[in-house]
């Protein structure tokens, strides 16, 4: 059973998006307006604004909100391993493992446009304390069917569902929430955090799913249920408000829907960057599935597969953990176009390599990649987009990541059969060599993200 897509596609996935409309501070940054210069503070009043900012450490709120959303994440990664496996065993259907693999992955593409608007209508924090509740229901109530030797396909189909559901919705509520536990001039190192969070936990979940069902079916529920219960009293510990005060009449969730879209629509910068990852995502999950091919030709085994996607995934994580830096210092344009090469220039001696120690170095290095480009990208959304359409902005980005992803494992099939892995493989480096290409000559990328543009 290949893992989720999550965990396979770690180098290439984007959940993120760019603006190129800056927010009313960001634009004060760039260019005073006219008229007298404006008093700059004295050296006192920055000393003492200086002291003021807590270091993230000693921030309560955002330990909280950290620590709970990470308990989340462990133990959604974990169950997204035990619910195909546990049905696999049970039923010894592949097919009836891919379906409910499926229900658990579906809301990740019928759920992400509501669920932003629904994020940026209600209160983040219910929202997360009830996603967290209902997932805690769901893991026990799973583990107790198990535990009856019972399992019933429409039953874990419906529970998969549900849980990829609240998933989605909790993930969505805490990267919005991030901004208002955080003073502006950290953000940077807040995204590095969860960046490096959710890499973890992507590292730590599998093994720990696969592990558990090992003593038994309904062991890797019983330890989810127990996570999700600890982010629950986590998030209860959160004090600070998580959003702006919403004024006005509420609208239909349609027209809060469609007010995203156009927003996004409108970001020229935003569209060309989207296009060139929905495209890197679909050339990854073609290269997964031709290493994989690869090493089972070869005479590999399942065993180095996990060895080449445990460093890829390494790689992200110490992305992730200097992402930061790189946010702070090097242009949005840089990292886009700097990274699609890197991606090119990488993929070429996959062709020709079987040893699982070499392949995983190489996917390291992507990973790593991947990893700069998640931070990067979270601290230019939470700078720009207003917080009112920070939901729709995030849910968004990733339906168009987690979209363009379903496409490349079929696209690779069907060319692996008639190509063989190294060919394959070299077309993909072409691929991704035309799309870095493409976003060099891109109109849209050379402006910038805080290019202006005329009013549509």
């Amino acid at each position: 059973m290949n893992p989720p897509p999550e965990s396979v596609t770690d180098p290439a996935v984007l959940p993120w998006l760019l603006a190129e409309e800056p927010a009313p501070e960001a634009a004060a940054d760039r260019e005073p307006p006219p008229g007298p210069e404006p008093e700059l503070p004295s050296p006192a009043a920055e000393s003492t604004r200086s002291e003021t900012v807590v270091p993230l450490r000693r921030n309560r709120d955002y330990r909280l909100l950290w620590g709970g959303a990470g308990l989340s994440l462990l133990a959604g990664r974990a169950t997204a391993v035990a619910y195909p496996l546990a049905v696999l065993w049970a039923t010894k259907s592949p097919a009836d493992a891919g379906l409910v693999g499926t229900a658990l992955l579906l809301p990740q593409l019928v759920v992400q446009l509501p669920g932003g608007a629904l994020v940026d209508r209600w209160d983040r924090r219910r929202i997360m304390l009830a996603a967290g509740t209902g997932q805690t229901l769901i893991a026990a109530a799973v583990a107790a069917l198990l535990l009856t030797g019972h399992v019933w396909l429409w039953a874990l189909l419906a529970a998969a569902f549900a849980e990829g559901t609240l998933g989605v919705l909790h993930q969505l509520a805490e990267r919005a929430a991030v901004p208002a536990v955080v003073p502006r001039e950290q953000i940077p190192a807040a995204m590095t955090g969860n960046e490096a969070r959710t890499r973890g936990a992507a590292i730590a979940g599998q093994p720990l799913g696969s592990g558990l069902i090992t003593l038994g079916a309904a062991f890797p529920f019983v330890a989810a249920a127990v996570g999700q219960l600890a982010s629950v009293i986590c998030l209860f510990g959160v004090r600070g408000k998580l959003q702006q005060t919403r004024e006005g009449p509420r609208r239909a969730i349609a027209t809060e829907v469609r007010e995203g879209l156009v927003w996004m629509w409108r970001q020229h910068f935003l569209r060309a960057v989207m296009a060139s990852i929905a495209v890197s995502n679909i050339l990854f999950q073609g290269l997964n599935l031709a290493v994989m091919t690869g090493i089972q030709a070869a005479g590999g085994s399942e065993f180095q597969v996990g060895v080449v996607l445990s460093l890829s995934g390494a790689g992200g994580l110490v992305g992730a953990i200097t992402g930061g830096w790189f946010s702070e210092r090097v242009s949005m344009r840089a990292l886009v176009i700097g990274g699609l090469s890197v991606w090119a220039l990488l993929m070429v001696p996959v062709a020709a390599l079987r040893d699982p120690y070499a392949l995983g170095a190489i996917f390291a290095a992507s990973g790593y990649v991947g990893g700069v480009f998640n931070v990067a990208g979270g601290v230019y959304l939470v700078r720009i987009a207003p917080d009112g359409m920070r939901g729709r902005a995030n849910s968004l980005a990733m339906l168009v990541g987690g979209g363009a992803m379903a496409a490349g494992p079929v696209a690779a099939g069907f060319a692996l059969e008639a190509l063989g892995p190294t060919n394959t493989i070299l077309w993909l480096s072409a691929a991704m060599a035309l799309t870095a290409l493409t976003a060099l000559l891109s109109p849209a990328l050379r402006r910038g993200p805080f290019a202006s543009t005329p009013e549509e």
